[in-house]
């Protein structure tokens, strides 16, 4: 079992910054792609970034260039430098960690969601 532990949310004005982290601990294999969602309200939930244990990224269309994800795999940790914020990036924002055993098993685990606000 995965536990994921999400921190650094908060208020933040338009055009400023804020640093989200995510620790997975627990009995874990081995971590495959980490990465960020987030959820609006009325709104789906979408991808915002996605690395994975190589070091690739991709990243929802209305954050690329403003958003940087980033990850520590010594310690099972991810990383979302949000930077140029809009008042639409507020939602709540999902870290989600894959975890990976040997084919075809794999494991999905969630983050009990960080809020993210930003005022015009």
């Amino acid at each position: 079992q995965v536990h994921l532990v999400e921190s650094g949310g908060g208020w933040v004005q338009a055009g400023g910054s804020l640093r989200l982290s995510c620790a997975a601990s627990g009995s874990i294999h081995s971590i495959g792609d980490m990465g960020w969602y987030r959820q609006a309200p009325g709104k789906q939930r979408e991808l915002v970034a996605v690395i994975t244990s190589g070091g690739s990224t991709n990243y929802g269309d209305s954050v690329k260039g403003r958003f940087t994800i980033s990850r520590d795999n010594a310690k099972n940790t991810v990383y979302l430098q949000m930077n140029s914020l809009k008042a639409e990036d507020t939602a709540v924002y999902y870290c989600h960690v894959r975890e990976v055993w040997p084919t075809p098993y794999e494991y999905d685990y969630w983050g009990q969601g960080t809020q993210v606000t930003v005022s015009s």
